[in-house]
């Protein structure tokens, strides 16, 4: 006996009330499915509907059969669908979100290169530095650089990047360069209100963490111009690495303070549902996971160890 089949003639028979409306369904005989049923009670050793000239009413081991025959079903065509998905052209409009900076550096490139790729694709690309409600605002594809909480979002990670406290040459030459946070309480710091704690730094030491209040000639809520205020050595600036990183590859800031980082930032790529995923989600998805790897993978931005 086909146990598919025979599941689906069963749920088929429950949900339109009649053996002969199922078969009109299912586009075979009468006969057929009586048979069908019988051979599914008889395998099972229970009665599954109690069925009389004019009724029939399921059993109560009958209704525990219906719902469990559902899911497996359901969870069949899902199956079908999502390989299905990775089989056909993906075409259509994609909602993608990012954080601005991150986004315009490395989210936008991928995202180009993507409709390169598969051009029945268009992309909407929304640079936001704010937590942004996919579900609510219409958004396919979210990039979070967090730690995500429990939610029904699907989380994909894709690498960690971390806080770094960075400054010009010219002013580390002028003030020194700090040997422990502490030594950030007197000195000037140039304050991205962005990330929060606007008056104070958080720092590990030896697995705890330590609060610094600082102070300073500027504060802004924009990467860019905080960024340039540390180049103009205003002071010290503490940024998410990938936004200082080329500057840092290039000498024009440095580093500090390295063994008393927090702990990395996880980067993840965040979608509403896995159920019947679209294929341009899903291939888009793959696409950008991979790109992302390899980019957060060549500047892992890795402390010391804390001492």
């Amino acid at each position: 006996m086909d146990k598919l089949w025979a599941m689906q003639a069963f749920v088929a028979i429950a949900e339109r009330g009649s053996i002969t409306a199922a078969a009109e369904t299912l586009n075979t005989s009468t006969p057929s499915l009586v048979r069908t049923l019988a051979a599914l009670e008889q395998e099972l050793g229970v009665r599954l509907l109690n069925r009389t000239t004019r009724r029939q009413q399921l059993t109560d081991e009958g209704m525990e059969y219906l719902e469990r025959s559902r899911h497996i079903l359901s969870q069949i065509s899902e199956a079908d669908a999502a390989v299905s998905a990775r089989r056909t052209a993906p075409q259509g409009r994609l909602v993608v979100t990012a954080p601005a900076l991150f986004g315009r550096l490395h989210v936008a490139p991928a995202a180009t290169a993507f409709l390169a790729r598969f051009p029945q694709v268009t992309i909407e690309l929304l640079l936001l530095d704010r937590v942004v409600n996919l579900l609510e605002e219409g958004v396919d594809v979210a990039v979070r650089i967090a730690h995500l909480p429990d939610s029904s979002l699907v989380a994909v990670p894709v690498g960690e990047i971390r806080r770094v406290i960075c400054a010009s040459p010219a002013f580390l030459r002028r003030t020194g360069i700090p040997r422990e946070p502490q030594d950030l309480a007197n000195r000037p710091v140039v304050r991205l209100t962005t990330l929060g704690q606007r008056d104070e730094w958080e720092f590990q030491e030896a697995g705890r963490r330590r609060m610094v209040a600082v102070a300073g000639p500027f504060a802004c809520n924009q990467t860019d111009a905080a960024i340039d205020a540390c180049l103009q050595g205003l002071g010290f600036g503490r940024f998410l690495s990938y936004q200082v990183q080329a500057l840092l590859d290039a000498g024009k800031l440095k580093r500090v303070l390295q063994a008393f980082e927090t702990e990395p930032l996880p980067v993840s790529l965040v979608y509403p549902h896995a159920r019947l995923l679209s294929a341009r989600v899903r291939v888009f998805v793959d696409w950008m996971s991979v790109r992302l790897r390899t980019l957060l993978a060549v500047k892992p931005h890795r402390a010391p160890r804390s001492r």
